[in-house]
């Protein structure tokens, strides 16, 4: 069978994100919602996405085709009944399609026609950004059991202080040097090849990804994932790196969201709660304007490429569009458009020949070109957000 995921409806609400990816390919516990998919299907998935994306994250149709909504989080039994799909079946929760099977030759899908199967078992959609640090615990725990069930952690270094031990997992080529791993709360993973430098004091639910480093003394507070290449210095609690992003020196990120090739400068630091406790709202790109969130933490919500200075400090709830670079005294806005170039005292387009000539050198850093692929998804990005520039 052919799987395909498609962004669904939720795609506009998980905007910074969503302007360089899919939805399936947002990370959150271990691995992408993609890679979740793949490994319980035991089959590699291609993508029905926005078409600036297409390129990149192509689609592959055969006669027979199951459609996956890239937003639900695979679970076993999930897996098995999208695996059993047969013809004008798909599968529901509530009112919201999470998986559906198609021919190439339906020109349309008419779900009135369809036999609807109800998923009643509890299952994790990810609707909002901040869903993705709120519900992180639960998708490490998930994900952990998913990649260790049956294989054995390497050894735990001598000298290295642990509580619940059976709740450590240590891929092979990691390095883990005279640090405290508390697993009671949670589950720790620790990628192929990552480090953990001396004196880190960690609580799960954690994930470090391959070549992911944890540098001198750092404090990580669950539940957090760091993706692949990410450095991390300071103190996190309950944030989620994509990927290829550094907070390398001291300084807080709470309850925040930082999408790949991002950068903070050393002692930057971000609210996570407001003065006077009261409920957060964040920007959504979907309805224009400042939404609830049902949180009283949260902090901040940052896309591909943007960087901040030394010493920049973010308010509760903040949201960062794509290749934005902040920087100076003062608090910025709370919501900054993509391609931005400023702090608190004003803001200038920050022009795409720029951004190029800074993504070249970031990513052949690590080994990765900034190829014409690349560029056109960030000139795409930059026409599109125009709207919130009014410099």
């Amino acid at each position: 069978m052919n799987y395909i995921l498609f962004d669904g409806n939720v795609r506009n609400a998980l905007l910074p994100f969503t302007y360089t990816r899919p939805v399936a390919d947002v990370r959150v516990g271990i691995l992408t919602i993609r890679e979740k998919w793949e490994r319980q299907l035991g089959l590699t998935t291609t993508t029905i996405t926005e078409e600036y994306l297409e390129e990149k994250f192509p689609m592959v149709e055969m006669e027979e085709n199951v459609l996956i909504n890239g937003s639900f989080l695979p679970t076993r039994s999930l897996v098995e009944k999208v695996k059993a799909l047969s013809a004008n079946e798909a599968i529901f929760k509530g009112d919201e399609v999470i998986a559906f099977y198609s021919k190439d030759t339906q020109e349309e899908i008419d779900f009135d026609a369809y036999s609807h199967i109800e998923f009643e078992e509890e299952i994790i959609q990810i609707k909002h950004t901040w869903d993705i640090f709120s519900l992180n615990d639960k998708a490490i725990e998930a994900d952990f059991d998913l990649l260790t069930e049956g294989r054995k952690s390497q050894p735990i270094p001598e000298g290295v202080q642990v509580v619940n031990k059976e709740n450590i997992f240590i891929e092979e080529g990691a390095t883990v040097l005279f640090s405290t791993l508390n697993a009671s709360s949670g589950p720790i993973y620790i990628g192929k090849d990552a480090e953990v430098m001396e004196g880190c004091a960690v609580r799960g639910p954690f994930a470090m990804c391959d070549h992911a480093v944890l540098k001198l003394g750092a404090k990580i507070y669950g539940a957090t994932t760091l993706g692949p290449y990410c450095k991390v210095g300071g103190e996190v609690n309950n944030s989620v790196l994509f990927g290829y992003s550094n907070k390398g020196h001291d300084g807080f990120l709470g309850n925040s969201v930082l999408g790949e090739w991002c950068n903070l400068g050393a002692d930057t630091n971000n609210s996570n709660l407001k003065n006077n406790y009261a409920e957060v709202k964040l920007w959504s790109y979907e309805t224009g304007r400042f939404a609830r969130t049902g949180l009283q933490f949260c902090g901040l919500i940052m896309g591909d490429h943007s960087k901040c200075g030394i010493n920049t400090m973010f308010n509760t709830g903040t949201v960062i569009g794509v290749s934005a670079n902040i920087f100076g005294s003062g608090f910025p806005r709370n919501f900054i458009p993509s391609f931005s170039w400023g702090g608190a005292s004003g803001f200038t387009n920050y022009l795409p020949k720029k951004v190029f000539e800074v993504a070249e050198v970031v990513m052949k850093r690590r080994g990765i070109d900034f190829d014409d692929q690349e560029q056109k998804i960030l000139e795409h990005v930059f026409e599109e957000t125009k709207q919130y520039r009014n410099y």
